[in-house]
């Protein structure tokens, strides 16, 4: 589970990246205490570390895509195969459907015996 320091720090963080200013632990800082959350010292330094060289926006906008992906496009390729799978996926369930259930007294697990 996240502590509010954590969470305080990341979004301070998201802040910082949406209005394309580097990510500092001195930057963190002033966003908090613009807030008025206190955390511990170590918390700003931290994250402006983890951040370091890496382009937040681009990967938050490629969660979605997968491992290995190579981008958004390279998802479309896995959802075509799928809807192209989907017509067979129906019939095999209609299928099933029609096929009779047994029933408990067929079994021999009948209530009244």
């Amino acid at each position: 589970m996240s502590s509010n320091a954590e969470l305080a720090c990341v979004y301070s963080a998201l802040i910082l990246v949406d209005d394309d200013v580097a990510v500092t632990a001195e930057k963190i800082n002033t966003i908090l205490k613009a807030a008025n959350v206190e955390v511990e010292p170590y918390w700003p330094g931290l994250f402006s570390k983890a951040l370091e060289g890496v382009n937040v926006k681009d990967l938050i906008t490629s969660i979605g895509s997968g491992v290995g992906a190579a981008g958004p496009a390279a998802g479309a390729a896995p959802a075509a195969a799928a809807a192209a799978d989907a017509p067979a996926a129906a019939k095999e369930e209609k299928k099933k459907e029609e096929e009779p259930e047994e029933s408990d007294d067929d079994m021999g697990f009948g209530l009244f015996e």
